[in-house]
């Protein structure tokens, strides 16, 4: 059965089978970035480890390419770092409100976002010892168009604010292990 695009059938399916062996559930994203010139970059993702296996649906990876604008010194053929984080908050919050409304019948018509971030590039450019190389603050904004009244979405809303990952990674820290290994 599908709802919002969603097959209800898979989603059921797979949160079964997680709850009968909770190991299901640890899954591990890989991503793959080299640089290519100036500022630019192309990250390729294809493999991921989930439901207890190596994942092998993908049959060709997907391609990220990322740069800088002009006034950063690249030639923007594409979105920088911080750009491509608001994207996938909002891709991710997306993705959590419409598989909850799809789950409780709530059909969607449009859902659309809006996000800004505020950055002070002195921390970026080593130009400040106090001031933070990342977002002081970010703003999203969802604007939905569905057949459910605004209480009910403002409990979805809650719900996918509460469970989404990526939401989660930016509001409390996540140990990060940075390596280095020089080939000479």
């Amino acid at each position: 059965m599908l709802n919002n695009g969603i097959n209800l059938d898979k989603l059921n399916e797979t949160v079964n089978a997680i709850k009968s062996d909770p190991q299901k559930a640890q899954y591990q994203f890989r991503v793959r970035t080299q640089w290519v010139e100036g500022g630019r970059s192309k990250t390729t993702i294809k493999g991921f480890y989930g439901m207890g296996r190596e994942d092998t649906s993908r049959s060709k990876p997907f391609v990220l390419e990322a740069d800088e604008p002009p006034i950063l010194a690249g030639g923007n053929t594409g979105p920088n770092a911080v750009e491509t984080l608001l994207a996938s908050l909002a891709e991710c919050m997306a993705v959590g409100f419409v598989y909850n409304a799809a789950v409780q019948d709530i059909k969607i018509e449009a859902l659309d976002f809006s996000l800004e971030g505020d950055i002070d590039l002195r921390g970026f450019l080593g130009l400040s010892e106090t001031v933070r190389p990342g977002y002081k603050n970010i703003k999203l904004t969802c604007h939905v168009k569905a057949d459910a009244p605004q209480p009910k979405l403002q409990e979805l809303w809650n719900y996918a604010a509460k469970t989404s990952p990526v939401l989660d990674i930016l509001r409390n820290p996540v140990p990060v292990t940075v390596k280095l290994e020089a080939t000479h």
